[in-house]
């Protein structure tokens, strides 16, 4: 499987934040999607996601040798601020979606499978949502697209409202599920991206680029990242 993206274009107003990006995500890796802030990152997923209306070009999905439209149980997308909602408790925001998605489940876990799945605290569960900490909400939403489990992952920073041991057990998570996903992770910390992603996409001045890590030692690719990330012509 692969998220086809080409020649995405998307203006506001006077300024041309997209302007012909396109790229090929294949399934199994992790991807870090960096760019300086403002650079349009967020914008690109809401295009995929079709929060927003693209301009022009075209996104699409190539499965078993044929391309067809992108669609809404296909794409999972994290924000990077937390939207849950509040009124409810950790628990019952839970039971909520398991039995709203009943049907699209493969397996049969427990509530308390999945709160344990993410490592929240037995004292936790049933507190409200407004209550949470930005970190636990952040779980919380990471948590819903886990369950749902769509073929595409869209992580806008989510890792970076995490303490280091929880952020560390998120990246475990996700190289877990990597084999069965194309998984997409915006950040503008370049560590990070090294840490966690198998391919760097660059997305400077609205256009995307990969960064080959071949025969680079780590200062060395690190440099070649920020002169891209610079608009350097040695890029």
């Amino acid at each position: 499987m692969k998220l086809l993206i080409k020649d995405i274009k998307k203006n506001f107003e006077n300024k041309e934040v997209l302007r012909g990006a396109s790229f090929v995500f294949e399934k199994g890796k992790i991807y870090g999607l960096l760019g300086r802030n403002g650079a349009g990152k967020t914008t690109l997923f809401n295009c995929i996601n079709e929060d927003i209306k693209i301009d022009g070009g075209s996104v699409q999905i190539e499965e078993n040798g044929s391309l067809r439209a992108i669609g809404s149980n296909d794409i999972g997308y994290v924000l990077s601020t937390p939207v849950v909602p509040e009124f409810l408790t950790g628990r019952e925001f839970l039971k909520f979606f398991l039995d709203i998605n009943k049907k699209e489940q493969s397996n049969d876990q427990s509530i308390n499978y999945y709160f344990d799945l993410m490592k929240i605290a037995v004292e936790d569960r049933d507190k409200l949502l407004k209550d949470y900490s930005h970190g636990m909400k952040n779980k919380m939403q990471m948590l819903v697209n886990f369950i749902a489990n769509p073929s595409i992952l869209l992580l806008d920073e989510p890792l970076t409202s995490f303490d280091i041991v929880v952020a560390d057990e998120m990246k475990q998570l996700l190289r877990h599920i990597k084999n069965e996903h194309i998984i997409i992770f915006s950040t503008h910390i370049m560590e990070l991206a090294l840490d966690l992603c198998d391919e760097i996409v660059i997305l400077n001045q609205g256009i995307l680029s990969q960064i080959e890590k071949a025969d680079l030692d780590n200062e060395a690719f690190k440099d070649k990242i920020i002169a891209a990330l610079r608009g350097s012509e040695d890029a």
